[in-house]
């Protein structure tokens, strides 16, 4: 039977290259509720609506984690999960399923995570890469939706 892994931290911290290294070491499939609403060309992060659409979608990928688990492969969940009662409702799910899960955190020094972001810009003004530009709004917002985890609640903590 597979496992999922959550991969949680800020937005540019590193979440998707992190992704790309587990995926040089072990078979699995990458689910990624950014990935779903980019090729949808669905590009309102700040808004309400945005919320509520996410919401639903990583409920469909939770059901769809559960399918590719029952046939034996690892599920590697891309996502942000910023908030303690985000994490804690998603580790209640598969464990109330008896699925077995890791989180793995992603921490970054504000240095560093400012650089990312103006790099990430930068790609994104160029039409290099298929990500959100990271606005001050966005910004805002996305800091209001993050809790810094404790070291006792996440399996696996990267220092990036």
């Amino acid at each position: 039977m597979g496992k999922i892994i959550f991969i949680c931290g800020k937005i540019c911290s590193g979440k998707s290259m992190y992704t790309k290294k587990l995926l040089e070491n072990m078979k699995a499939v990458v689910l990624s509720t950014d990935e779903i609403l980019l090729s949808l060309s669905l590009r309102i992060p700040d808004s309400d609506e945005y919320d509520k659409i996410v919401s639903e979608l990583q409920y469909y990928l939770f059901k769809k984690a559960e399918e590719i688990i029952s046939c034996g492969t690892t599920v590697i969940f891309d996502g942000g999960f910023g908030l303690k009662r985000d994490r804690e409702s998603v580790s209640k799910h598969f464990s109330e399923r008896s699925i077995r899960f890791e989180w793995h955190y992603i921490d970054i020094s504000d240095e560093d995570w400012k650089e990312n972001i103006k790099e990430r810009n930068m790609l994104v003004r160029e039409k290099k890469v298929q990500a959100y530009y990271v606005d001050e709004g966005l910004l805002q917002k996305m800091i209001s939706k993050f809790e810094k985890p404790s070291k006792d609640a996440i399996d696996v903590w990267i220092a990036n």
